[in-house]
């Protein structure tokens, strides 16, 4: 997903005038519009597909990053403690 400096800038009257156009676009070409407003940029669209994507990417990184801390910290469990603590938990269910 890279933003393209002459396709994927449009100005907000732009916008304005042709909305419909830009949600069919959106949904056709699955890129991000850059949306400016006296000539800076003020709003990104983007395709609700996409931006579930790029979301759960997000999340996905941040839990990885955790976990990697964790390491760097040895917070870390054995695979007999984390089993135990797994099956502790799931105890307090029944």
């Amino acid at each position: 997903m890279n933003i393209s400096l002459t396709n994927d800038i449009e100005p907000l009257s732009e916008f304005r005038k042709k909305s419909a156009d830009f949600v069919k676009r959106l949904k056709k070409e699955k890129q991000p519009i850059v949306l400016t407003q006296h000539g800076k940029s003020a709003a990104v669209l983007m395709d609700v597909s996409e931006f579930e994507r790029v979301t759960k990417k997000m999340e996905m990184l941040e839990d990885l990053l955790e976990a990697k801390q964790q390491v760097e910290q040895d917070k870390t469990y054995s695979l007999d403690d984390a089993k135990k603590r797994i099956e502790d938990h799931l105890s307090k269910w029944k």
